[in-house]
């Protein structure tokens, strides 16, 4: 069996900015799946940088108020709702609320350092 404890995860800030908990990654933990699963956080009036994965991802947005860019489509994001964002796209998000902005982050296949490409801000 399999389980990790949030509160214990080791908290980073990853390339794209926001602060992050992986959660699992089948290529470092022993675990017969193709998607990592992280939770991140950005702060109020925050953002990521630009980026783009060679993967897909999707986003399930669990607290607070952000704006989220796809290529070049905007749309306001809340808690409850979930984002999917195709391989290849560029990508950002802004949490333009008082209250930090956290959201559940799954990305298949597994996320790879080097298959993420930093834009800017």
């Amino acid at each position: 069996m399999f389980i990790r404890d949030i509160a214990s995860s080791q908290e980073i800030i990853a390339g794209d900015h926001t602060l992050l908990k992986e959660l699992f990654n089948p290529l470092r933990d022993d675990l017969d799946l193709r998607y990592s699963l992280a939770v991140a956080r950005i702060q109020p009036d925050g953002l990521s940088f630009l980026h783009r994965l060679k993967n897909s991802e999707v986003y399930f947005f669990l607290k607070g108020t952000g704006v989220m860019r796809i290529d070049d489509e905007t749309a306001q994001v809340q808690a409850g709702q979930v984002v999917y964002v195709p391989p290849g796209a560029t990508q950002q998000v802004l949490n333009v609320s008082n209250e930090e902005l956290i959201f559940i982050c799954i990305v298949d296949p597994a996320w790879k350092e080097d298959e993420e490409e930093i834009l800017g801000t």
